[in-house]
């Protein structure tokens, strides 16, 4: 039995970058021999096995043969005679089919460490095109390491653009898209995910509710009040913002991501995507809530104190601060404003809210109030708090 240490981990050494998970190949062995010796088996389609102290994945060396349309139609081979290089021709990338022996040889039998030196993303072998899967894990490396400088290999490229047009990629599942999108939303430039998949032609079949037409453009224009009427920002643009936002705060919040990306779609152009792509409730209330509250939050500096608190109420953002800050990030996003005036905007609605907030009523006071008229009373507290604070604004 040989381990070799393959795929990411290696790929992310010769990087300098640091490795978040290790994964292992296992060549001449079989399940029976893992077993015996205490790894759990999870692998449902192929042998895979947890090991006993690490907990970190090992897998049969395995070939795999196309039976079907999908990334689920495949014949899955495995056995002692599998070798290393068979295993490793049958993944995506070239920089993801490198593995290091137990000495610390690296093993390249496919161009993987010249790939990385000329900064390319290129495919292993023809058979690249039987997973439709790779289509969208090729744009989330690309989103992953741009920065870096990594291109789309021109036959790459080309080989994507086949399998949309063949229709390989209809057979993708919505769960599996969700699942690579929502990857591609913490990575550092999500917009490129987006720009790889308009470019084959796929991101008008799997996320048809971004193409949204002139005609849908200027009707949600003119439903829009005259002043807060705003310029539209391309789809790529705005999640590019946002990534910048959200990298500017200790954690990357997808949620936001996807907000900026759909704020100014049409509320039911939102609701249609994530019922068919299953997304959780926590995106799907976020990205509803800034399409409704974009328009007002772009243009809150030219908004009086009760049009602020009337913002504030809408958004929840009593009962729920926290996601009112998120709001605000994925809002500005969408907006022409540039990043300086994004966070001075995002700062004077935040002091708004804690103004309003810090607002509290005597108790004997309420004690005389039934729940209606406590409601009203902090209402109209907060409001002369706010009218109080655009007051200070103005003289300052």
């Amino acid at each position: 039995m040989q381990v070799y240490l393959v795929g990411g981990a290696v790929r992310d050494e010769l990087l300098g970058l640091p490795a978040h998970e290790r994964d292992w190949v296992v060549v001449g062995s079989t399940p029976e021999e893992l077993q015996r010796g205490g790894y759990r088996a999870v692998g449902r389609e192929f042998p895979v096995f947890l090991h006993p102290d690490t907990g970190e994945e090992y897998a049969l060396a395995r070939l795999e043969r196309k039976t079907g349309p999908g990334y689920r139609g495949f014949e899955t081979r495995f056995s002692p005679e599998v070798t290393l290089e068979q295993d490793l021709q049958r993944r995506d990338l070239t920089i993801n089919a490198m593995a290091r022996s137990p000495d610390g040889r690296l093993i390249d039998p496919y161009g993987g460490r010249h790939d990385l030196e000329q900064r390319l993303l290129r495919h292993v072998s023809p058979a690249f095109v039987e997973d439709p899967v790779r289509v969208l894990r090729v744009a989330r490396f690309a989103a992953r390491l741009c920065a870096l400088g990594f291109r789309l290999a021109p036959e790459t490229r080309e080989l994507m653009r086949f399998m949309v047009s063949s229709g390989e990629i209809n057979a993708l599942v919505p769960e599996r898209v969700w699942r690579e999108m929502q990857r591609a939303l913490g990575e550092a430039d999500p917009a490129v995910f987006l720009d790889i998949l308009e470019d084959c032609g796929a991101l008008a079949i799997l996320l048809p509710e971004l193409n949204w037409d002139e005609a849908a453009r200027k009707a949600l224009q003119r439903a829009a009040a005259p002043a807060l009427a705003t310029t539209e920002v391309p789809a790529a643009a705005r999640v590019s913002a946002a990534a910048r936002v959200s990298a500017a705060h200790s954690a990357i919040d997808g949620s936001v991501r996807f907000a900026a990306l759909l704020a100014g779609t049409a509320l039911e152009r939102i609701t249609a995507l994530c019922e068919r792509l299953r997304v959780p409730n926590d995106y799907r209330e976020l990205a509803l809530l800034t399409a409704r509250l974009q328009p007002r939050i772009a243009h809150a500096g030219t908004l009086d104190a009760a049009a602020t608190l009337e913002l504030l109420e809408a958004a929840d953002a009593f009962r729920r601060p926290d996601r009112f800050q998120l709001l605000l990030r994925a809002a500005l996003a969408r907006s022409d404003l540039d990043d300086a005036a994004r966070t001075a905007r995002a700062a004077a609605l935040a002091a708004a809210l804690a103004a309003a907030a810090a607002v509290a009523l005597p108790h004997d006071q309420l004690t005389q109030l039934n729940g209606p008229a406590i409601a009203a009373t902090y209402r109209s507290a907060r409001l002369e708090r706010l009218e109080a604070l655009q007051s200070e604004l103005r003289k300052s």
